[in-house]
């Protein structure tokens, strides 16, 4: 089955671009668009997207309070990759808190897009792991330090293979089931929050 997208940045002309690029994946549906904090919420309650594109900054509801609304939601989760810039750093702790599954930089690569919808939907790698392993490292030196004794040497080691970006292909056989298993014992929902743990302990 396809992947649902909603986009949700106040641009015309920007979301029309995402649309046109992710529309050439054969697995990826555009489902509904949003062009204010407020109306990727409403639209996200009424179509239930598998991810959302959320710019950071957006009118009447900025992305990372409609992140936060969307990922309470009830429900099947969906997934918040958060488009940015450069100048992330500032928002970062609050997009973690708010439930961000991944972040993207505007000017990413089509086919690198792509690529982090989908990492996203599937929750089997980060999207562009250099850049969110360097930013999430910077942003964990803020926070206290996360309990990891309840966890074998074995999920240890693969907490550090999740946290340096490995995918679940690098990982290897039945890693997406042992990755599950992690992100379960952690209490965190997606590779992104397993990495900050991971910084954090």
């Amino acid at each position: 089955m396809a992947i649902r997208v909603l986009l949700a940045d106040d641009q015309p002309l920007v979301r029309a671009g995402f649309r046109a690029l992710l529309e050439r994946a054969d697995d990826i549906e555009v489902v509904a668009e949003a062009a204010t904090g407020r109306q990727a919420v409403a639209e996200t309650r009424t179509h239930r997207p598998d991810v959302v594109l959320m710019d950071v900054r957006m009118p009447d509801l900025d992305g990372i309070e409609a992140t936060r609304r969307i990922v309470a939601l009830d429900g099947a989760p969906v997934r918040v990759l958060m488009l940015t810039t450069f100048d992330l750093a500032e928002y970062l702790l609050e997009a973690l808190d708010a439930g961000v599954s991944g972040f993207t930089l505007k000017d990413t690569p089509p086919d690198d897009l792509v690529a982090g919808v989908l990492a996203v939907a599937r929750n089997d790698a980060l999207v562009e792991p250099e850049t969110t392993v360097r930013l999430i490292g910077r942003a964990a030196r803020h926070r206290p330090a996360a309990p990891l004794d309840a966890l074998s040497a074995p999920e240890r080691e693969l907490l550090d293979l999740v946290a340096a970006g490995r995918s679940d292909a690098e990982i290897g056989p039945d890693a997406g089931e042992r990755v599950s298993a992690l992100l379960a014992k952690l209490g965190v929902r997606d590779r992104v929050h397993a990495v900050l743990a991971a910084r954090r302990g």
